[in-house]
């Protein structure tokens, strides 16, 4: 009896693909090549649809463009203060390069000129354009400033950082340092600094960073509170890293949404700071002017109803210490968003928790939630 006979006749039809399987792999015939093996190991997935199916760099582009819309849709108060930001800022820089005028020499026969054609902001008490003098003047103020703004941000991070991750004796000392610094009026501070020494403009970035830091510090030492009792940190400790390596790596990569938002009001305060010394004779020095130095030169001549020489730089400090402020703001909110995930969501990067099976307790779903991952930080 031959193997087809004794099969059974319920056996039915055999499903397609099943006698290939049955068969064993193919036998190659003499004379033809047999085909090459895939480098691919048999866990390496599915092969890429190549240049055919893949994404052009147009296309990426069009992606990245509808993100950014998208971002600038959902912050519209940080969206508006940085186009401020930078309009503002090609006005200062790109502006001269269109816009030429002499600020070096005196034209006293066009001095006080009201604005008209050729002079659309007027001329000052020395015959100077006062568009030109506006955009030089907004040169130095937001190079200043920006300076000083990140300078005090970076001191006032490490210090806050440091304070708040080694706790005890170490945060006690250097937090009282801060109280006793905040204490003095930060005006003293600026006066006495730069009486004591020739105004520069690097001399300024240090007087104005100097006296700003200290906001910074307790703000990010309030952030390394928190973030020191996290596991990864702890897991960072127990394998040997040094407190430096913990700061630099851990704590402070987790605190710069506070960092990049503190830096942007540190900006809008330098300008401040900066025009209040200019306007009293201690900002920067000859040849070189800024938006405080502007004011007052015009603050002697405003009786005259000489308006225009004090209205064009005191509207330029309003519209960028506001701009600056709407930025921290929505950056502000945009972060808070970003660390409160919505209820029932589950945090970046890990999948989201399945309901609990009928009947399960609070405690045995929350040992699940917990070993999966999803409670870990």
């Amino acid at each position: 009896m031959t193997a087809n006979q004794a099969a059974p006749d319920h056996a039915g039809p055999v499903p397609p693909g099943a006698e290939t399987a049955l068969a064993g792999p193919a036998v190659t015939p003499v004379g033809v090549p047999a085909p090459a093996r895939s480098s691919r190991g048999r866990h390496a997935g599915p092969v890429s649809a190549g240049p055919a199916g893949g994404v052009t760099p147009l296309e990426a582009l069009g992606r990245q463009a509808r993100r950014m819309v998208a971002a600038c849709r959902a912050n519209p108060l940080a969206t508006a203060g940085g186009l401020v930001i930078v309009v503002v800022a090609a006005f200062c820089f790109i502006g001269p390069l269109l816009y030429h005028t002499d600020q070096a020499h005196v034209f006293l026969s066009q001095a006080n000129l009201s604005p008209r054609a050729g002079h659309p902001l007027g001329t000052d008490n020395d015959g100077v354009d006062e568009l030109g003098r506006l955009m030089g003047g907004g040169q130095v103020s937001l190079e200043l400033a920006a300076a000083a703004g990140a300078l005090a941000a970076v001191l006032g991070s490490l210090w806050g950082a440091v304070a708040g991750y080694f706790g005890g004796a170490v945060d006690a000392l250097m937090m009282r340092i801060v109280d006793a610094g905040i204490a003095i009026p930060a005006i003293v501070l600026l006066l006495l600094l730069t009486s004591l020494y020739r105004p520069s403009t690097a001399m300024l970035v240090l007087v104005i960073a100097g006296t700003s830091w200290l906001s910074t510090a307790r703000l990010v030492r309030a952030e390394a509170l928190t973030l020191r009792v996290r596991e990864y940190v702890q897991a960072a400790r127990v394998m040997g890293a040094s407190g430096l390596r913990v700061i630099l790596r851990h704590i402070a990569p987790n605190a710069m949404g506070t960092i990049i938002v503190n830096v942007t009001f540190q900006i809008a305060n330098a300008v401040l700071i900066l025009a209040t010394l200019s306007w009293l004779g201690l900002g920067v020095q000859f040849p070189s002017v800024d938006w405080g130095d502007m004011i007052g030169a015009a603050t002697p001549t405003i009786s005259d109803g000489y308006w225009w020489q004090i209205l064009a730089p005191g509207i330029a400090i309003i519209v960028v210490v506001v701009a600056f402020a709407m930025l921290g703001d929505g950056l502000r909110d945009a972060f808070s968003a970003a660390e409160s995930p919505s209820p029932g969501s589950a945090p970046a990067g890990l999948p989201a928790a399945a309901p609990a099976a009928p009947g399960t307790s609070a405690a045995a779903a929350d040992s699940v939630r917990f070993s999966s991952g999803l409670d870990r930080p």
